[in-house]
């Protein structure tokens, strides 16, 4: 590998994607550090130097923008309204004829939704934005704080409005630094932002539960989820390569005097077609019950149970919910992404069949009679991915969003191994052998 490495980059082109790449790294995450007007940012260290800092209800957004929400800088709000945005569009698609006949025109489509995306992801940041404005200015985004509500001095309508303009405008950048990375650099540049805020909040997940740790100062713990993360991955590696390949063959078909078919090929299904996505989806919607809970005043009764059963996130009510959560939005995602109607009539168009299947109708009912089949074993592994901060959190003592958790495991090794394939195919088209032997 680190020979594959070395002559990445000693090819021209390769070097200047790569190097372009790490460079706009490095812009977003100077971007992470740098704080918006009208924040006290003594107040604000103080407040994340808080042991509960970390556990509250914005941990997850807070882990997608790489530190920076909590930190309140230009980019708080990170990659998290385009990926909304993404997820909304696309299943919009589904509802929608109007996006879904865009999607069928290929090139001229795509780049049309793309342009609502960015639409719908800059509406979504200024939301998003005068909500976290408004619950920094509350106390409330760090619950525990005695300096909390110190945290805006000036309240005023136009250093808030000032605020809300800087953080859309560091989301609009954040797009366009992502979408650099995609034409100019290597591999889907959103992905790879993504990637960047996750894996830089480790080293500091990693350090506090040495820190919390009683055995052998720390290191016994720290030791132990080492191991545990490298399990993961692997566990992680497989499955995301696992696939049911289902044979096609195409019929010969004779134009003229030249023979045009007769090739034999396969559809993958991926055992985990869903990805990250019902992960995603089943924690934002847990989060709207302690959403309302802490802004909800008083101290009635839904307020308190929910505060005992929907908020740390070890309670058994919470981890069933959780886990069949996940599994319904799996089943969920998986129908309305790929349609096995559309496969079959688009094989039956270009003369391809499964052996032994008739083409049309009892196609479409035996991809999807698989597909249902596979996503069993990929939803329940999500789930149980998934539930590992739980573990930790109550084993270790650790944060909600413990440095392996299901969400960013899954998100640094989905899009590590995409990019390493990106890197590889340009590899092998300069005749030198790439990383995945």
């Amino acid at each position: 590998m680190l020979t594959a490495f070395a002559r990445a980059f000693k090819t021209p082109d390769l070097r200047k994607k790569l190097l372009f790449t790490l460079g706009i790294i490095v812009v977003y995450r100077v971007g992470t550090h740098v704080p918006i007007p009208g924040v006290d940012y003594r107040n604000v260290q103080t407040c994340i130097d808080n042991a509960q800092a970390n556990q509250g209800l914005f941990g997850l957004v807070n882990m997608f923008s790489g530190g920076a929400l909590l930190q309140i800088t230009i980019f708080a709000l990170g990659i998290m309204p385009y990926i909304t945005a993404s997820i909304i569009l696309q299943l919009l698609t589904v509802v929608i004829p109007r996006l879904e006949a865009l999607k069928k025109e290929g090139q001229a489509g795509t780049a049309k939704i793309t342009q609502y995306t960015r639409y719908l992801t800059i509406a979504l940041a200024i939301l998003q934005g005068t909500g976290l404005v408004a619950t920094a200015r509350s106390g409330a985004l760090f619950q525990g704080c005695p300096v909390a509500s110190q945290i805006v001095p000036d309240q005023s309508i136009f250093v808030t409005i000032t605020m809300v303009i800087t953080m859309t405008a560091g989301t609009a950048a954040v797009m366009w630094l992502g979408e650099l990375i995609t034409d100019r650099g290597i591999g889907n540049g959103m992905s790879i932002l993504m990637f960047i805020s996750i894996a830089a909040t480790f080293p500091s997940a990693l350090w506090a539960i040495k820190e919390q740790g009683s055995l052998a100062g720390g290191w016994i713990e720290f030791g132990t989820v080492i191991a545990v993360g490298l399990v993961m991955v692997g566990l992680v590696v497989f499955v995301e390569q696992a696939q049911r390949r289902i044979p096609v063959q195409y019929a010969k078909r004779m134009i003229g005097r030249r023979s045009y078919g007769g090739t034999s090929t396969y559809i993958p299904l991926k055992v985990n077609q869903a990805g990250v996505i019902p992960v995603i989806f089943a924690s934002s919607l847990l989060y709207i019950p302690a959403l309302i809970a802490q802004f909800a005043g008083g101290t009635s009764g839904w307020k308190t149970w929910i505060e005992q059963h929907f908020v740390k996130g070890d309670h058994p009510y919470y981890i069933a919910t959780y886990f069949l959560l996940i599994v319904f939005f799996a089943f969920f995602y998986v129908a309305i992404s790929f349609n096995p109607e559309e496969v079959a009539d688009n094989m039956k168009k270009y003369g391809g069949f499964i052996p032994g299947i008739r083409a049309g109708r009892p196609t479409a009912e035996y991809l999807s009679y698989v597909l249902n089949r596979i996503t069993w074993p990929g939803s329940l592994y999500l789930g149980l991915i998934a539930l590992v901060p739980t573990m930790a959190l109550v084993g270790f003592g650790a944060n909600q969003n413990f440095p392996f958790g299901g969400t960013s495991i899954l998100i640094i090794v989905g899009v590590g191994l995409e990019t390493v394939k990106q890197i590889e195919s340009q590899l092998q088209q300069r005749n030198y052998e790439g990383f995945l032997r």
